[in-house]
């Protein structure tokens, strides 16, 4: 295929203006921005700007490939070697740190040995993507021919992290905020195993998802995609769904690389993080991507501390690749390549190949291919860059000749040629009830008002408890909101094969029950809802808040939500049904928090679920638990605010479209609960919080101290660790089995003292001495139990080194703080039910 090229009076511009930027070609280039004074919103003050930003200057840049991480031989039971299709088995309580190195070694020696017979172009192609619109799948990279033999057929890249963007008979599984509100390892990682298969099923080599950027702020956009506010929840999940994910033969994509935070101005945003921040906050969930052998990372479209995300040598280059030891390929988010030096910073692919949709031009292809051949970047990089992708698709196994063709049509629905209508969905729409179920939060519940018995009857009131008007595929990319909602909108989207409404599922149910139902939807009609819910048993309203990409608007919310309040005049439509009907029950569908405070505490308010956005079986994941067959066991992955003004940030807006908008972390480590806990802020409902129709017991808690067989090779490490000696920085420092192999284990016993079998989540939080400079409270650790009434279960939750440790900025390592490090469990952030002392 051609190769994309930029035009030569383009290139020669782009080396001029590099040039004149750079006093020398060893000094930095910036580029000036002009300081913001205007706003989009007279209401608006002008929002702080940068006035430069980084641009890599055109000069030679030496390169030499990275070793691999150096570690223990495969130790069985704590360090087993781990392939994708052989990955560690599921625990509620992991103990063993799976190693993938002989994997990626096996497939970098196919790899090199593959790229050896491509010529310089053909090498350049593996990482160009062919530009938008010009294959079958969002991004695709093209074959190297012929593909038999010395060749190579190339990749499908597709989105989305909850299911296979615009293909038919295909799952919409729940959102990432779902899977990580069920604190449940085995679901989590069942679901990237589904999705997998899926994905593989049409065709694709590389799934661009998860996604597990830090939910920073209440209102950004694309928080649903993710896995919440924490970094150690969303670094499991991550964990699991990628070994879920690449079990089932996809190759994963951990995005975005990092500290993209909203969708407002979110290429003309410099997110300004300190580097201990970093390291605790925004990288961990990416540092255990790489540790469950993640074959691709996706970097962002915002700047880091004024320099862009794809270009940043500092996180991709010095973090990700030399000190997280990652061995797959980063690739640009698309459109997030700018300029052909990003090569030289660590950026290995650029999506979707083109510098804008459609022009015919790449900051690789034909460009790089000069920069080789002038000797501005080494052609070693050029290997270093197609090895990493060959590696990551021999790594996968995708070499194998069963593995299918693509089968869909991402840009052209009636292609009846390439849509082949593959049906990959299995019975996988059974785990999507189960994680609809398991992720819905009972957050009260008056004298046991549910589950459901003996309504004789009910009404449902409000949009949100019924069909779209348009079907459930009537809004491009899920880009409106009039019925249940179930998903976000934007890229991080599917296809619906169905979706199942409460009002579906309800009735359905009650025609067992013979239990009389009704319904009111329309949200606006006060008083036809208040004649509706009179006389009713139980009313049950129906309220939501959506939030999505930014290429999408949505009743005036461009991507994040422009409040936190419930959608369609929700407020007001829950306090009309509560002032006319005394057992009135609020379900919740929203891709975040609310604040709630209008109605939470109405006395006629006897029960709210939080049901998130579950996926296409959300009306019957919703009865599961509204009678009984499932015992919420749901937690909050995020605190709900009694005010938004009391989270620790908030969206910045204004500014020009010429201006970098400054985005300072100033609030530190100190993200969400930790926040709160610090400011001494009540929250409405704290992070972790969930009710359960059973109640449980803690008592008996007793740490001990793990010895593992690798204690003896990193011995001089483990007790330069224990005398509070930072690590020191090397290839994977940070992620050596010396500082994430069990060290600590604590256990405990839990009780069901209640009527009903059900779920618990014990959270372990772990204190630091004051002198460290942490936060009050760090979640470290948690598990899941189901119980009968009336048993009791020894639960464990191990600890690690990584997880009592800080990072020291000036050694460049992860440290012990000096001082007692205690620690407590219990059944919320601010439910501790037990409390213990790790040994000194």
């Amino acid at each position: 295929m051609a190769t994309l090229r930029l035009l030569p009076f383009v290139l020669t511009a782009l080396l001029v203006a590099a040039q004149n930027e750079a006093p020398s070609s060893s000094v930095a280039a910036s580029v000036s921005i002009t300081a913001a004074a205007s706003s989009t919103s007279s209401a608006l003050p002008p929002p702080p700007t940068e006035s430069t930003y980084y641009v890599i200057p055109v000069s030679p840049v030496p390169f030499t490939p990275l070793p691999s991480p150096s570690d223990p031989a495969p130790i069985p039971g704590v360090f087993p070697s781990a392939a994708p299709n052989n990955p560690p088995p599921i625990s509620s309580d992991p103990t063993v740190v799976p190693d993938f190195a002989p994997a990626w070694a096996a497939a970098y020696q196919k790899a090199q040995a593959k790229i050896a017979g491509f010529t310089l172009e053909e090498k350049v192609n593996v990482t160009t993507g062919v530009g938008w619109q010009n294959g079958l799948c969002v991004g695709n990279i093209p074959p190297v021919y012929p593909i038999e033999g010395r060749g190579w057929p190339g990749l499908c890249l597709e989105d989305s992290p909850l299911g296979v963007r615009y293909a038919d008979f295909v799952t919409a599984f729940p959102a990432g905020i779902n899977s990580a509100a069920t604190w449940n390892r085995a679901l989590l990682r069942t679901r990237g195993l589904y999705m997998g298969q899926e994905f593989v099923g049409k065709g694709v080599h590389v799934q661009l998802g998860p996604m597990m950027n830090i939910g920073k702020n209440a209102q950004g956009g694309r928080n649903w995609e993710g896995f919440g506010a924490d970094p150690f929840l969303s670094g499991e999940a991550a964990y699991e769904t990628i070994l879920g994910m690449q079990q089932g033969g996809v190759q994963a994509c951990a995005k975005h690389y990092i500290n993209k935070w909203q969708e407002f101005d979110r290429t003309m945003e410099s997110s300004n993080v300190d580097d201990r921040t970093e390291h605790e906050i925004y990288g961990h969930p990416f540092l255990r991507s790489v540790m469950a052998g993640v074959a691709s990372v996706m970097c962002s479209y915002n700047l880091i501390n004024d320099t862009y995300a794809c270009e940043n040598d500092r996180t991709l280059n010095q973090i990700l690749k030399y000190e997280y030891g990652f061995q797959g390929y980063i690739q640009s988010d698309w459109s997030a390549t700018h300029s052909t030096m990003g090569a030289t910073a660590g950026l290995d692919m650029t999506m979707p190949g083109d510098i804008a949709f459609g022009s015919n031009t790449s900051y690789f292809g034909y460009n790089l291919t000069q920069f080789v051949e002038n000797g501005t970047i080494a052609e070693s990089r050029l290997d270093d860059m197609a090895t990493r992708i060959v590696a990551a698709w021999y790594l996968l196994g995708q070499d194998a000749p069963t593995f299918p063709n693509v089968s869909f049509n991402a840009f052209n629905a009636l292609d009846e040629v390439h849509n082949l209508h593959i049906d990959v969905m299995a019975d996988h729409a059974t785990v999507v009830r189960e994680i609809g179920a398991a992720s819905t939060i009972l957050l009260k519940n008056v004298n046991n008002t549910l589950p459901i018995k003996g309504v004789r009857s009910l009404t449902m009131v409000g949009s949100d408890a019924g069909p779209d008007l348009l079907g459930p595929n009537g809004y491009t990319d899920r880009g409106g909101d009039d019925g249940v909602l179930a998903m976000g909108w934007g890229s991080g989207t599917d296809q619906y094969p169905w979706l199942i409404s409460p009002l579906e599922a309800i009735q359905a149910r009650a025609r067992l029950d013979h239990t009389l139902v009704s319904w009111f939807l329309d949200d606006f009609d006060y008083a036809g809802v208040a004649s509706n819910v009179q006389g009713q048993q139980m009313a049950i309203v129906f309220v939501n808040s959506d939030s999505g990409e930014q290429y999408i608007t949505v009743d005036g919310n461009e991507g994040d939500r422009k409040n936190l309040t419930a959608w369609h005049g929700g407020d007001e439509l829950i306090l009309t049904v509560a002032a006319n009907n005394n057992n009135t029950v609020v379900v919740t569908h929203s891709v975040g928090p609310l604040i709630i405070e209008p109605w939470v505490d109405h006395p006629n308010i006897t029960a709210i679920l939080w049901a998130g956005i579950p996926g296409q079986e959300a009306g019957n994941s919703l009865v599961d638990i509204l009678y009984g067959a499932w015992n919420p066991s749901g937690r909050l992955p995020y605190t709900i605010a009694k005010n938004a003004s009391d989270y620790p940030s908030q969206l910045v807006l204004g500014g020009t479209a010429e201006d970098i908008l400054s985005i300072n972390y100033t609030q530190g480590l100190f993200v969400d609960y930790r926040w709160f806990d610090a400011q001494n802020i009540t929250p409405r409902y704290e992070f972790g919080y969930g009710l359960s129709y059973s109640t449980f017991e803690y008592s008996n808690v007793e740490v001990s101290t793990v010895t593992n067989a690798d204690d003896q090779y990193d011995a001089e490490l483990i007790a330069n660790w224990e005398a509070g000696l930072p690590n020191p920085l090397t290839v994977g420092s940070s992620t050596a089995l010396w500082l994430h192999a069990p060290a600590y284990q604590v256990a405990f016993d839990v009780k069901n003292t209640g009527a009903y079998y059900g779920g618990e989540i014990p959270q372990l939080y772990v204190h630091f001495p004051a002198s460290a400079g942490e936060p009050p409270q760090v979640l470290k650790g948690f598990t899941n139990l189901n119980l009968n009434p009336g048993e009791t279960q020894r639960a464990t939750i191990t600890v690690n080194r990584h997880s009592l440790s800080i990072w020291d900025v000036a050694a460049q390592g992860w440290v012990k703080p000096n001082g007692t490090i205690t620690f407590t469990v219990g059944a919320s952030s601010r439910d501790p039910r037990l409390n213990g002392t790790f040994p000194a």
